[in-house]
């Protein structure tokens, strides 16, 4: 018999971690356990209190269904009992880990994929002062980052933006915006914009108001973050994005991500890979849909105090697999 076990897991912080919406010193998730013929499935999530999610919602969400798992629930069957969100996602890792080892094989056989030797994550620059955000990314870029996501509000853009270049001359930069810039002349912007080579914009009006975004011609390309989060919400965003940010714990978990692979591509919309503060057991869930993204975002585990089992490796800018 399969048995469920999910508990309630606070990971502090190796310093705090701010975007438009506040400052976090810790973060919370829930991790499931599945057991079956001697064999384990791992799955972490992350409730995110803008979703209106808890620990206390996402705990609830799977005791109501602990019977309908323990007697055997598969993953097409757990779509249609849960909406997509952190709880789902939990689950849904933890039964493909589950399906992998009672095949005895790697998430990435049971896929029929072959994994990588490394995938390029951004390292995220946590929202501050001109002078502290330009020191954050001298730091990265010294430690080897590649890839660097701002974390901006409405504060000092232009000038934080051209400091962050100055001292990561080479490092490809993405911006996100959090939902923060309504109001703002975002034609100007962007085109102010330009001279640093920004990659892409992520999100810069709110979810149900960034009818905007079809007003202007986009010289930097925008992704859809809060406005995404399944595949029937793909369709409707190619007038004003040209990208869409999977996050699992936004979706539901890697059954519903790779489904909205599929339907990006058959929309012509470019695909990111995100995630939530997590540690490596969330992060190595979503690797599978790297394989296809444009721009990979899991550098969850290196914000933390103290990484999770099964260890990713960070380092020169990659997740070593």
């Amino acid at each position: 018999m399969r048995r469920m076990h999910f508990e309630v897991v606070e990971l502090p912080l190796a310093r705090p971690f701010a975007i438009s919406r506040g400052i976090r010193t810790a973060v919370t998730v829930v991790r499931v356990t599945l057991e079956e013929q001697g064999f384990i499935g791992l799955g972490e999530c992350t409730p995110t209190a803008h979703y209106n999610e808890s620990a206390q919602s996402v705990s609830a969400q799977l005791s109501a269904l602990q019977a309908d798992v323990e007697a055997g629930l598969s993953r097409a069957a757990l779509q249609k009992l849960l909406p997509a969100g952190s709880a789902r996602n939990a689950l849904d890792c933890a039964l493909w880990r589950l399906d992998a080892a009672l095949q005895q094989k790697t998430l990435w056989q049971l896929l029929d994929l072959t994994a990588p030797q490394s995938v390029i994550t951004a390292e995220t620059l946590s929202l501050d002062s001109v002078e502290n955000m330009a020191t954050a990314a001298a730091d990265a870029v010294s430690r080897g980052a590649i890839l660097l996501k701002i974390k901006l509000d409405r504060d000092a853009i232009l000038e934080k933006v051209a400091a962050i270049r100055a001292a990561a001359p080479k490092a490809t930069l993405i911006i996100d915006a959090n939902e923060a810039w309504s109001g703002i002349d975002l034609g100007s912007l962007f085109d102010a914009l330009t001279q640093y080579h920004i990659a892409m914009i992520e999100q810069p009006l709110p979810a149900g108001k960034d009818g905007d975004l079809q007003r202007f011609p986009h010289v930097i390309p925008v992704c859809a973050d809060e406005s995404c989060h399944q595949r029937g919400d793909i369709a409707s965003l190619r007038n004003r994005y040209e990208m869409i940010n999977i996050k699992l714990d936004k979706c539901g978990g890697l059954t519903e991500a790779l489904a909205m692979v599929s339907e990006a591509q058959q929309q012509d919309l470019r695909v990111m890979v995100g995630c939530m503060l997590g540690s490596s057991l969330a992060m190595e869930a979503a690797l599978p849909v790297t394989l296809t993204a444009e721009h990979v975002d899991l550098d969850g585990p290196i914000w933390l105090a103290a990484d999770s089992s099964p260890f990713l490796s960070y380092h020169n800018g990659h997740i070593w697999l």
